[in-house]
């Protein structure tokens, strides 16, 4: 009989459950896939680190968390710099200075203020409804176009007329000539690799791997006195109100014999008619001059997908329908002693993952008093 038995190997689970060990307690790891660090894992091949999910950049102002995660792995100091390529047309992003350069000429914050408020106040929006006329009441019309509606569209697979406006509420914009994607303090990617990061923290607790906690659902359930689960929260309970909305990814990853395939690591594909959203390479997250004169190089087209059973999930879709759906799941999970909820899919909500790692460590006193 294990004190806590955590549902999940990827950083929110493995983090619950070093801080659990750390007091003392018996622990023991589920894992359905046959791997650990969940969408965070990194498979090195040839010397390069392959982002299996997508691209993972660890960035935050929280020095707690950043020591937390410093204990266990060594960092780089790589910076994302991330270019927009709009039908054969390159900006940098997030929307600064280089941007407004490359998109209208202007040199100046004045002068590129100057364009954006014309444009908005040609777009004539006096009452927002939706996400395009919130893009538009920002940023006018050409940004909109050109870096906001098709990428937007083919990640959330809806029309932006028909998305909520909160989604980018708070688009930055940025007047002065810095294409630093984050603008927190501490950034980078761990030199050996997520993997090695989440293998750190794990240590010496136990895991099982390609074990699926709901197919013996009553057999686990006796092992331990208490039960962390960082799935699917519908899914934990069969369902019984409804299945929550998801946006999934399809990733194609190939090697190619040649030192780069582009400038940067991440190349957004902002019109819509391309059917993929980004282009990652990988060599470029380590930050390493030997290995960025390595003859062959590893990329990944990222295609945004609607998320079917069987398909991973990867972004919740928090609209009023889905949250008051989430709701209904967690006033059931509340009944339950002795169980506990928790990261982005236990909790049906996307984290960065400074935020897993904040909110693990935060979670621990209520999971203490269950």
């Amino acid at each position: 009989m294990y004190d806590y038995l955590i549902v999940g190997a990827g950083l929110y689970g493995v983090t619950i459950a070093r801080e659990l060990k750390e007091r003392g307690y018996s622990v023991l790891i589920l894992e359905k896939r046959d791997h650990i660090a969940g969408n965070i894992y990194t498979e090195r091949k040839n010397g390069i680190d392959i982002h299996k999910y997508g691209a993972h950049i660890f960035h935050t102002s929280d020095e707690k968390v950043w020591n937390y995660v410093k204990k266990y792995a060594e960092f780089n100091h790589f910076k994302n710099r991330v270019i927009a390529n709009y039908k054969g047309e390159i900006y940098r992003m997030p929307l600064n200075m280089y941007t407004f350069y490359e998109m209208f000429g202007a040199a100046k914050p004045e002068e590129a203020k100057r364009i954006i408020a014309k444009e908005v106040e040609e777009a004539g929006i006096k009452e927002v409804h939706n996400l395009e006329e919130q893009a538009l009441s920002l940023v006018g019309r050409t940004i909109y176009e050109k870096l906001i509606k098709g990428y937007t569209e083919k990640q959330r697979g809806r029309d932006c007329k028909d998305l909520p406006a909160f989604i980018i509420k708070r688009l930055p914009i940025r007047f002065v000539f810095n294409d630093n994607y984050f603008d927190d303090k501490f950034q980078g990617v761990p030199v050996k690799g997520y993997t090695e990061l989440v293998k750190n923290i794990i240590g010496d607790i136990e895991v099982k791997l390609n074990t699926d906690f709901l197919k013996d659902k009553e057999y686990w359930l006796g092992q331990a006195k208490n039960i962390i689960y960082t799935g699917a929260i519908d899914e934990y309970f069969d369902y019984c109100f409804g299945e929550l909305d998801y946006r999934s990814l399809r990733f194609e990853t190939i090697d190619l014999l040649e030192e780069f395939f582009q400038e940067r690591a991440v190349v957004n594909y902002t019109d819509r008619e391309t059917p993929y959203t980004r282009i990652i390479e990988h060599k470029y997250f380590a930050n390493d001059e030997d290995l960025m004169n390595f003859p062959y190089t590893f990329i990944t087209y990222e295609y945004p997908q609607e998320y079917k059973k069987g398909l991973e999930r990867y972004y919740p879709i928090n609209d009023e329908k889905n949250d008051n759906l989430y709701k209904k799941y967690a006033e059931l999970a509340q009944k339950h002693k002795n169980l506990f909820f928790g990261g982005r899919l236990g909790k049906y909500k996307y984290f960065d993952m400074d935020d897993v790692v904040s909110e693990a460590l935060k979670d621990i006193d209520t999971i203490l008093k269950m």
